[in-house]
């Protein structure tokens, strides 16, 4: 409970410094919608001459394109901001600061700031995946809602552990965003079902780099279209992505050069 106190109160923090500028935290928002619009038309685009892509009709790849929408805003909202400053502490040696304080380190580094009006990606995703579901007519039920929200969670843990991951190894090397840079672009692949791809393509998102388990996954699961072994596999490497995160800090954090020394 202390971290999601410590947590609850970064956000208040975040969201007290965001309407100190509430006309620039407004037209943000209307950004969101606008950013929203051009990846529906995007997606629409493949559907002008076609019924299905990749075995999906146009409300079930919506469904996807949602997801995609969340959680390209959990990235900018949390990750983005976090993890830069991150790669500022060490080059500047202030990570310091962040090693002396009486909590996980990892903890306090990566969810301390958060870009508040980005979370309204998050809300329009989850509004497109409602009104997806109204097109098809489709009342998913209680377990299918239920393994979709443990999904859901298990993306976002993947999303920030596989994150963490590339961002510790700014301990070692000073500039990493080139690295962040080649995760972003595979992760726009998520706007459609990972199915519309080559099977070496699919291999790749699902296994290497997990873009199809933050969005392909939880949309089938929601259609009830995900089998029990491929929900198993994303609940999993979320869990071990999430302990390697920790392990990988733990030992980058134990090698740091410090300002002091």
């Amino acid at each position: 409970m202390r971290y999601v106190r410590l947590l609850w109160l970064f956000f208040k923090n975040s969201l007290l410094v965001e309407m100190e500028y509430r006309v620039n935290f407004a037209l943000n928002t209307l950004l969101s919608v606008l950013w929203l619009g051009v990846r529906l038309a995007a997606v629409l685009a493949f559907f002008v001459h076609r019924p299905t892509i990749g075995g999906w009709t146009l409300p079930e790849a919506l469904i996807v394109l949602g997801l995609f929408n969340v959680f390209s805003g959990i990235i900018d909202a949390v990750l983005r901001p976090n993890m830069d400053q991150i790669v500022e502490h060490i080059r500047k040696g202030t990570m310091d600061f962040i090693l002396t304080k009486p909590v996980n380190s990892q903890f306090l580094a990566s969810l301390r700031v958060f870009v508040v009006w980005n979370l309204a990606d998050v809300v329009l995703g989850l509004g497109v995946i409602v009104y997806a579901l109204g097109r098809l007519d489709f009342r998913p039920s209680s377990a299918q809602v239920a393994v979709f929200a443990a999904l859901l969670v298990a993306g976002v843990v993947i999303v920030y552990a596989f994150w963490m991951l590339l961002v510790t190894l700014a301990f070692w090397f000073v500039r990493v965003s080139n690295i962040t840079e080649l995760f972003s672009t595979f992760f726009t692949a998520g706007r459609f079902p990972v199915t519309v791809y080559p099977d070496w393509v699919r291999w790749l998102l699902t296994f290497i780099v997990p873009v199809a388990l933050l969005t392909t996954f939880p949309a089938a699961s929601l259609l009830g279209r995900l089998t029990a072994t491929y929900a198993l596999l994303s609940l999993g490497m979320a869990a071990g992505l999430l302990v390697a995160s920790a392990a990988f800090w733990n030992y980058a954090v134990r090698h740091y050069a410090s300002a002091s020394s």
